[in-house]
């Protein structure tokens, strides 16, 4: 590792030494074309809240979306399976 040149990255308040990107992950959003709409910002904030409140499994968490009042593309409550399906189209 010697021969890796560092950089210094204070973007989150660090002053650590971080590798340079290599190249094999990508940055937050960068598989994106086009700005989140109003409703995936709606959703994402949904599900951020879902996770502060430390639920991690499908079903808990579709029960939290439907209790936070967002509904599926179609307006319709989240099933596991309409949720699992949105976010194999959002992922694309």
């Amino acid at each position: 590792m010697a021969d890796q040149q560092y950089i210094n990255s204070t973007a989150g308040g660090s002053d650590i030494p971080r590798l340079a990107h290599n190249g094999l992950y990508l940055e937050p959003n960068q598989s994106r074309n086009d700005e989140p709409t109003p409703y995936e910002n709606k959703l994402a904030d949904a599900i951020e809240k879902a996770y502060a409140e430390n639920i991690q499994e499908l079903g808990p968490l579709v029960e939290k979306l439907n209790e936070l009042g967002t509904s599926d593309p179609d307006g319709r409550p989240w099933t596991q399976q309409s949720f699992a399906g949105v976010m194999l189209e959002l992922g694309k």
